[in-house]
């Protein structure tokens, strides 16, 4: 194969450049160590701690003995599969509190403000509120990634 790029790495960030760039017409090759993302405990939401206990799907990764914890080391899940740390994490979608990019931002990381950054979040998603509101200036409305709430079932909220 003739390849223009070459991609180390199924995970969110690697199939995103490489649909991106295959989009632009180029030709990419994407190398990725972990196996298939289409086994059961992946694919169902309710099984998302399994995952991440599986030397199948999570590389072992633990954290420095951490001090304050009596020297603990702490699991680390990182995905060891096509989709990477995105596919053992539940289907959870997070994006990081605004006042941090800020920082990053005030730190010399330009770019990187929360107003730099929306317009790339506000790309990748397709924001279906549910009823629970969201306002459209924050929200993508037409990316690749569907995102919503997800229902609340306990009593207590």
């Amino acid at each position: 194969m003739d390849a223009e790029f070459i991609i180390v790495g199924a995970g969110s960030a690697g199939c995103a450049m490489a649909y991106r760039l295959a989009l632009a017409g180029r030709k990419v090759l994407v190398v990725e160590h972990g196996g298939t993302d289409a086994g059961p405990f992946i694919q169902m939401p309710a099984a998302l701690s399994y995952p991440m206990n599986m030397r199948r799907y999570d590389w072992g990764y633990t954290s420095e003995p951490e001090p304050h914890l009596n020297n603990r080391r702490l699991a680390c899940p990182r995905g060891k599969v096509i989709g990477g740390s995105s596919s053992i994490n539940g289907m959870v979608y997070v994006r990081g509190h605004a006042l941090d990019y800020d920082h990053w931002a005030e730190a010399g990381a330009d770019g990187w403000s929360y107003a730099d950054v929306l317009p790339y979040f506000k790309r990748m998603e397709t924001w279906h509120d549910g009823g629970h509101g969201g306002d459209r200036a924050w929200r993508g409305t037409d990316g690749p990634m569907h995102v919503s709430r997800g229902p609340r079932k306990n009593p207590l909220f």
